[in-house]
């Protein structure tokens, strides 16, 4: 399945805007953090502070800026060496299995070497997740 994504996501990455980008790095630090474990209740506490911070810069709904305030909290507040390191192994495995995937690859390396950009990457999908069960009215952490 995996192997499938990446040849889509690289068909994308191909003819991808400046938006379709941003969807793509964010996702691919996604899944290349599948390893790391955040226990339920700090990732709730986390996720929610970090929406009161989106909530109180206007639209909680609007795209997610990983630069902005809140996935920049999120980011820190999560962060740890062991995470990092995790992500970093994720981010490593990914570019072997994209090794003929050109965009794909590219990306990936990229996040390679900017490891706080990948970070807020992932930090930035955690809150899309936990703005989307909002939305659809689910009770996840």
């Amino acid at each position: 399945m995996i192997v499938h994504w990446l040849t889509t996501l690289d068909t994308r990455l191909a003819q991808a805007d400046d938006e379709e980008l941003a969807e793509s790095v964010v996702s691919i630090a996604y899944v290349a953090a599948a390893e790391i474990a955040i226990p339920e209740e700090e990732l709730k506490g986390a996720t929610r502070r970090a929406m009161l911070l989106l909530a109180t810069g206007g639209d909680p709904l609007r795209g997610l800026d990983l630069d902005g305030r809140a996935v920049v909290a999120l980011a820190e507040e999560l962060e740890s060496a062991d995470r990092l390191d995790a992500l970093e192994r994720g981010l490593a495995e990914l570019a072997e299995q994209a090794r003929s995937l050109q965009h794909v690859r590219a990306a990936v390396v990229a996040l390679q070497d900017t490891l706080d950009v990948a970070w807020r990457a992932y930090a930035a999908a955690l809150l899309a997740e936990r703005l989307e069960a909002d939305q659809l009215g689910l009770n996840v952490p």
